[in-house]
Parts: structure tokens; sequence; C-alpha cells
């Protein structure tokens, strides 16, 4: 990798102070720099190593700070309060191929910095050589419909409920039910991992067993995500169990397991990753703090995540619909040139035939997982009319055709819209 090669971090910040001087701050900071020069910071250092600002983009003023800061009240500053969008060039050799500092260094210490009442980070942007020392997808978008057998269209999924408190015996029942229902995946949910109840050494051969009976009985392999989730050899150890049955991937909650997990159950198996975003939205939900999901998928893709979820159109939580699609094109658009790391979006939320036509119109390709709990499940037909009714919504949305017209010759989409309401789109 040739010397001097650097990457970008964007950033939205709020202060009463000079937006230009407070970025300053931030790359000196970030870098090779602290409140004030100090000894042995020479000049060649701080050319070689020093962060730089880029471009400082000023925004609207607003009369209250967006967050307390005690620092800014000890020195009796007040507002009014500037907005800005700051850009920051890090050499990269101050990193190198090591995703928890590359964390630390893009966000880290600068939530806190006194200068500033709201920061967030909005994207990181990286060259190719430096990506490519990262993780790549083990399968991605390829490998999941390869294992799955999906060559066009949505993958369908849904979800294990009763969250948690079903035995093993009793999973792998209501595994065996939905994988009849005609899906193409299922998962866990992130809540339940290793239960007393339902330990993994026990799910996981229970599971796979029906599985494998299914694919003898149809020939359709059904991807199953079991949630991993906990300390690293417990996560090794689960998804090693996951290959010796012969499944297929396995899913993680990225925020709670942490890069260095992730990044090690990585190079460790080549089963599809489910990286399951729970707790983003205490990095995002605030707009003022955080991170922004553009900059969040960018760092748990070097880990090596293959399928990335961005909640659901018109669904239960809380994100506007916008910033579900453009995580989900965020997903599918390489980090760099020359960079073949696409990974599946996974839709979900209060997700059902009735939301295809909004997912449709919004994104316009049907390369993502498509996951519906109650959506399936609560289907008035039961859960293999839950499924038809989607794959009836989708084939119809890709057509040109609309949902009511489609449901003429399909009753189980027209009992889907009948029974959940009014379509989404």
């Amino acid at each position: 990798m040739m010397a001097g090669e650097r990457f970008e971090a964007t950033y939205l910040i709020e202060t009463p102070l000079d937006p230009a001087k407070v970025a300053e701050v931030m790359a000196g900071e970030q870098s090779s720099g602290t409140f004030t020069r100090v000894a042995g910071e020479t000049d060649e250092l701080r050319q070689r190593t020093r962060a730089t600002v880029t471009s400082v983009a000023m925004l609207e003023t607003v009369d209250q700070p967006s967050l307390p800061n005690a620092w800014l009240a000890r020195k009796g500053v007040a507002g009014p309060w500037r907005r800005a969008r700051v850009a920051i060039s890090f050499p990269v050799d101050n990193v190198g191929a090591n995703l928890a500092t590359l964390a630390s260094i893009v966000a880290g210490n600068l939530y806190d910095l006194g200068e500033v009442t709201g920061l967030r980070l909005d994207t990181i942007s990286l060259p190719w050589s430096f990506r490519r020392r990262f993780a790549m997808p083990s399968q991605g978008i390829a490998g999941t419909r390869r294992l799955t057998g999906v060559t066009n269209g949505p993958m369908v999924g849904s979800i294990i409920k009763p969250n948690v408190g079903l035995s093993s015996e009793e999973t792998a029942a209501l595994v065996a039910r939905l994988c009849e229902a005609g899906l193409d995946f299922i998962k866990d949910d992130e809540i339940s991992a290793d239960p007393v109840h339902a330990p993994l050494a026990q799910r996981i051969p229970a599971v796979m067993n029906v599985v494998r009976r299914h694919q003898d009985k149809t020939g359709k392999a059904v991807m199953i995500a079991f949630n991993i989730t906990d300390e690293t050899d417990a996560m090794r150890r689960h998804a090693d169990l996951v290959a010796r049955e012969g499944g297929t991937c396995v899913m993680a909650s990225l925020n709670w397991c942490g890069f260095s997990a992730v990044e090690t159950l990585r190079r460790s198996t080549d089963l599809a990753l489910h990286g399951h975003r729970n707790g983003f939205g205490a990095f995002s939900r605030h707009p003022m703090l955080g991170i922004s999901f553009p900059a969040y998928q960018v760092l748990w893709r070097l880990a090596g995540v293959d399928h990335m979820h961005v909640h659901g159109l018109q669904g239960k939580f809380a994100q506007e619909d916008e910033e579900v699609v453009s995580s989900a094109q965020d997903c599918v658009t390489p980090l760099t040139d020359g960079a073949d790391d696409r990974v599946l979006p996974a839709f979900s939320s209060g997700q059902w035939a009735g939301t295809a036509q909004a997912t449709w119109d919004a994104i316009g390709h049907a390369d993502l997982l498509f996951m519906a709990g109650g959506g399936i499940l609560a289907h008035p037909g039961g859960p293999a009319a839950g499924v038809a009714s989607i794959r009836q919504a989708w084939a119809a949305v890709a057509s040109g055709t609309k949902l009511e017209q489609a449901a003429t010759a399909h009753p189980e989409l027209r009992q889907a819209l009948d029974f959940f309401g009014k379509v989404a789109g």
C-alpha cells in the first residue's frame, strides 16, 4: 500500500464556537494532537500523522443546544448554536488493519468534546487498498441466493415466535411447520440465543433434523439463522456445531458482541453471518448525536457480515421510511470501486404482503430478505397462506400490477389485504 493514503469521515456538529475551529480541534484530538501542542509533536510528525479538515459547510443556527455541556457552562459560553457539516481526512497509516481502532478514531472521544453540543458521524469513505485489508462477506447476496435456491425475487423469511419459552423440541416443530409453509429463511429472535429451556447444543441438532427431512422430501434447503450471540469462544463453538449439522447461517447481535468477536467469528467460518443491529436506535435516534447508518454499516461490513438489518417500510419502529430505503441502498452499494462486497439488506418489523408495494417502489429491486412474523404466522389462512400472499404480492409489484388487482386471482393475497388492512404504498 502506498504511503500517504487517507480515508475520510464526515460529521454533523453543533457548537456555539466557530465551527471551522472546532473542526480543527476534532482533527487534532483524533490524530496527533490534544488541546495544546505537546513536546515531541514536531512539524514532521504533524505533517505525517495529523488528520486534516477538508471541508466545513455551514448550516442553520438554533436558539437552544441539543445536548448539555458542562465545559461550555463553566466557561460561560452561550448561544446561538451553529450547525455545520464537517469532513476530516485521516492517514491510513494511523490505523492499519484494525477495525476497533478505526472506530475509535472516527468516533471515540469526539462525542465528549467540550466544544460541541451535538456531534454525529455520518459517513466513512475508504480507498480500495485500505478496504481490502479487512474481511469481505463470505456469502453476501449471491451466496445467500445459492444456499437458499432463490434465483430471483426476494428471499422470504420469518422469525421464531414466541420469542422465548419454546423448548428445543417445540422450536423444531415450529420450524418444521414454517418449512412446510414454503419459507426460504427462518431466524431466531434476537433475545433468544442459548436459554436454559432451549440450549443451542440441543436446539441446533433438533432444528436441523427437521430441516434436513424437509430438504430430503422437497429438495428445498431452508436457511436457518441460529442466534449464537455470546462471548467469542462460545460463538465459534456454536458456529462449528451449525456447520456440522449442515446449517448455512448464524446470527449475531452486532452491537453487543463487538467488532473483535464478529471479526473472529468471520475468520473461523464461511457460514452466512446474519448481522442483527438491535440497539442501533441508541446510536441513531437523536439527530444530533451518534452514528448514522451509512457510517455504521461501513464498520460492520468491514467485519465481514453477509446480511444487515434495515427495519421495514411503514413498520412498527421509529425510523422514517426514507431512512429504511437509504439503508437498504447502502447495503447493496460496494464500499469502494473494485470491491464486490454487497450485503443482503434484511427487511423486518411489521412487514406483510401489503408492504411489498412500498418496498418495491422505493428500492426498485428484489435483492433483499423480506421477513414477516405476524404477516405470516397471523395470516387467517395459516402460515402457508401468509407466505403465498407475500410471494403473490412481490410477483404483482414486480410486474407492475396493483395488489388489489392481483388479489382478484389470489385468495391468499385477498385474505391478507382484508385482514391486515391498508396497503402501504
